[in-house]
């Protein structure tokens, strides 16, 4: 059976580069639709020419110009979409070319993250989540065939900081536990979700379905992290504990975007 041509919006970024190489690696067509202005820029240009040389077909565009999105989605089946999390109504203008180009056979819509449906943080979140609902019902309304991937977190946005809001490496002194530190959370690698994403598009077993990334290898509490960071710099670190009302209060009164970190802790966790 031939391989689904895949079409990356948001290649360019963190996500979406790891898509289109995972998707590469796959054997599978490759297009990426790529905004002129990308070309100007030194990170993103670097990308391009590289997703180029691995034999991906660049196509320039956005999500803003109707007539290049129906041009980019009549040459592919499955359109991915992995571009930041506030644009997510933006999609909005992606599901319009869809409909308009009739031949997107999936569509696998900007989420990665923890599942929008079942977050019980709305009306605090500043609609982080409520955009990705309302994208994922329109979804639904229009009848397209789809796969949300949900993977909870990646390790770059909470672990590199052993998950303390304002720091950038693991603290050696003292650590803040949020709730018990009983609860476990979901942490995973950019370039695993990217892999997983790509192993769905092909698969029948995975259309109109909501996928799950969750490696028993990659489950943790808060506690367990702090005992194998422990482990590894060969000291305790003074623990203080923040109750799960008391969290609730510091998202409210913690001004956005300042809080958005909280806000993915309590949804990890």
């Amino acid at each position: 059976m031939d391989r689904s041509r895949v079409l990356i919006i948001g290649a360019t970024g963190n996500l979406g580069y790891h898509l289109a190489k995972a998707s590469i690696n796959a054997s599978h067509p490759t297009f990426a639709l790529v905004r002129d202005s990308a070309f100007d820029d030194p990170q993103k240009s670097q990308k391009i020419r590289s997703l180029s040389d691995a034999g991906a077909v660049i196509l320039k565009g956005s999500l803003e110009d109707e007539k290049s999105l129906v041009e980019a989605l009549k040459q592919v089946d499955v359109v991915i979409c992995a571009i930041p999390s506030k644009q997510a109504l933006a999609q909005q203008n992606l599901i319009r070319a869809i409909k308009l180009a009739g031949s997107i056979k999936r569509f696998i819509p900007s989420e990665f993250g923890a599942d929008p449906d079942k977050v019980r943080i709305h009306g605090m979140d500043y609609n982080f989540y409520s955009r990705k609902v309302d994208i994922r019902r329109l979804v639904e309304a229009e009848g397209i065939p789809h796969t949300y991937i949900c993977c909870n977190f990646f390790m770059s946005v909470l672990l590199t900081s052993l998950v303390q809001p304002g720091l950038k490496t693991p603290p050696r002194d003292k650590v803040t536990i949020f709730g018990d530190g009983e609860a476990k959370g979901v942490f995973v690698k950019e370039e695993d979700v990217a892999a997983f994403t790509i192993s769905t598009v092909d698969d029948p077993r995975t259309l109109n379905k909501v996928m799950y990334l969750r490696p028993a290898g990659n489950v943790y509490s808060l506690n367990e992290l702090t005992e194998i960071w422990e482990s590894k710099i060969g000291k305790k670190l003074e623990r203080t504990y923040i109750s799960e009302e008391e969290l609730l209060i510091k998202i409210k009164e913690t001004p956005y975007p300042d809080n958005m970190p909280f806000i993915f802790i309590y949804s990890a966790f």
